[in-house]
């Protein structure tokens, strides 16, 4: 077996778009949910959300390849420069050719779509003409694939909140078995629109004030957007060429509940963990530090919980846990990624980020969530969880490099 080192992240997100600025709200807790923006507000009861409010694909692209490009695209596409640019990775030589592009999403190109059916249905005009590479799921992917000219595998993952983390665990499985010497993984999202947003509304998960995992008062989720995308690179390749080496992925695991579509199922996220610590060769012991699925609802926080108590047993209390959720909202098929680069930085500053918005202990949620404020720590080992609708889950072991 192969190792995968971490040498490239870039993001997009509500707190910034640089790693710098990222990680320093993810460290003070300084949230980007706020009032929404976006859409037809007249519309919705939501009145907040978590928007990447300085993101604009026409400061990025020219008008040619913006007819051609959706907002989560875009923020994949960017994110992804920004990883081959921390890399230092080139693709000029026959490296492309070994190199994969997997872009986790939940709902693809919905922004495009929703305005194509608003187009439609309310103003009796006809799409626009490029809408379907626009709004198909894999076009994150594609996009990528041509923007870094990357020719090895490349695909989408569409498995709702879990989608970033499926993707960053297949390019690990990729270079470890020797598909590819190089994976530009992650996941985005970009369904802050009408349609979208009334439909979570429909489901009465959403807050109306503000995401707080783990807290007893948690009201609901808050919906984010934004992308993430690691550079995963075989250890000797990056070792050969003196690349910086921010972290290593040491294990992936999935499962699925075949339960319940909507409602979380301990069994199934305990079966996902134990996998990862398999896959991994760890045992629960060695884990210092989970960054959480922690989405505040209700269900899934103490679900969680009891999972990790599961797992981990004694060595549960001895856990420090966190949701960056409270900073970045809940942007669903880019939330995994997000957080796997999280937890890259987790690793490298030995600094747990807080729990942010937390105000009240939970007895169901009755682990060490580090309470708004962040935690200098030794970590050499930690998990990155996601847990989504339809009974899909997807952990990540990581270590320190």
């Amino acid at each position: 077996m192969r190792r995968v080192a971490v040498t490239g992240l870039g993001v997009v997100s509500p707190v910034g778009s640089t790693i710098d600025s990222f990680w320093s709200a993810l460290v003070a807790g300084r949230t980007g949910i706020g009032p929404l923006q976006a859409g037809r507000q007249e519309l919705f009861r939501t009145r907040i959300a978590a928007e990447v409010r300085d993101f604009a694909p026409e400061d990025h692209f020219p008008s040619r390849r913006l007819a051609f490009i959706d907002r989560f695209s875009a923020m994949a596409v960017v994110a992804a420069r920004a990883a081959r640019e921390q890399s230092g990775l080139s693709f000029d030589g026959p490296l492309g050719l070994r190199t994969a592009a997997l872009i986790g999403t939940g709902v693809g190109g919905i922004v495009t779509l929703d305005e194509s059916y608003w187009r439609l249905y309310r103003e009796s005009r006809k799409p626009h003409p490029f809408t379907v590479p626009k709004m198909m799921p894999n076009a994150a992917s594609s996009q990528v694939s041509i923007d870094l000219g990357l020719k090895g595998p490349a695909f989408s993952v569409v498995s709702a909140c879990a989608s970033g983390t499926h993707a960053v665990g297949l390019g690990f499985q990729m270079i470890r078995g020797g598909m590819a010497d190089v994976a530009f993984c992650g996941g985005a999202e970009a369904s802050i629109a009408t349609g979208p947003l009334l439909a979570w509304e429909a489901l009465r998960v959403v807050s109306d004030d503000t995401c707080r995992p783990f807290s007893k008062n948690r009201s609901g989720l808050v919906i984010g957007e934004g992308a993430a995308v690691l550079a995963l690179e075989e250890w000797e390749h990056a070792r050969a060429r003196g690349a910086d080496i921010l972290a290593e992925v040491r294990g992936f695991g999935m499962s699925a509940d075949a339960g319940d579509a909507v409602a979380p199922d301990q069994d199934g996220g305990e079966r996902a963990m134990r996998a990862a610590l398999d896959d991994a060769g760890a045992n629960p012991g060695d884990i210092d530090y989970i960054n959480a699925h922690g989405t505040a609802t209700m269900l899934n926080d103490a679900t969680e919980t009891r999972a990790i108590r599961g797992v981990f047993g004694a060595h549960a209390d001895k856990l420090a846990i966190s949701s960056n959720k409270g900073v970045l909202g809940h942007s669903l098929g880019a939330a995994g990624a997000l957080e796997a680069a999280a937890t890259v930085l987790t690793l490298g500053a030995q600094v747990a980020p807080p729990t942010a918005n937390y105000q009240e202990p939970d007895p169901e949620c009755d682990l060490d969530v580090i309470p708004n404020e962040a935690r200098d720590m030794r970590i050499g080992t930690a998990m990155s969880n996601s847990f989504a609708f339809g009974g899909l889950n997807a952990v990540l072991v990581m270590g320190k490099a």
